[in-house]
């Protein structure tokens, strides 16, 4: 029989894996409470907080986990996430705590994840050694209407002075 806490990693890497990899929201609601406690500064509140981000990302977002760790109610997993549009891949610590066997808050801390060139020790944040593959550009493309959103304030600013509210 498995304990408490090797029940606890399983379900947060079936849970991670459902929600980041496979993107199964249904599924993946039976892994999430209704009343979600979410502390993460980069993440909406509650369980669609966390799902309306990840439906926003790149099908490209990847999920690999390393160590997880588990003490009584709570689960802590070491992981990356690539393929989300940004620079470097993230290495994350997630901190969750279950409760009637469904994941009922989190916390994270979050970095980016430093090259060989980037790393003062030399060696990798994550696993045994680099993986320069998952760096990715910088951007992802804008679609014209994503752009027009983003610069329409910015030129109607520069295009009606009497609106201005400096001097």
């Amino acid at each position: 029989m498995r304990s408490t806490q090797e029940a606890n990693k399983a379900l947060v890497i079936e849970a991670f894996d459902t929600l980041f990899n496979k993107r199964d929201y249904a599924a993946a609601e039976k892994f999430w409470s209704p009343k979600y406690i979410q502390h993460s500064a980069h993440i909406e509140p509650g369980r669609e907080g966390l799902f309306n981000l990840i439906r926003k990302l790149p099908a490209t977002l990847s999920w690999t986990h390393g160590i997880i760790l588990a003490e009584g109610d709570f689960v802590i997993v070491h992981s990356r996430y690539s393929g989300h549009g940004l620079p470097a891949p993230w290495i994350v610590a997630d901190i969750v705590r279950i409760e009637n066997g469904i994941l009922a808050e989190h916390w994270d801390v979050i970095q980016d994840e430093a090259t060989k060139e980037q790393s003062k020790s030399g060696l990798p944040m994550f696993g045994t050694s680099f993986d320069t593959s998952e760096h990715q550009p910088a951007a992802v493309p804008l679609a014209i209407m994503e752009a027009r959103t983003i610069v329409a304030p910015l030129y109607d600013a520069l295009n009606q002075p009497s609106k201005k509210d400096v001097a």
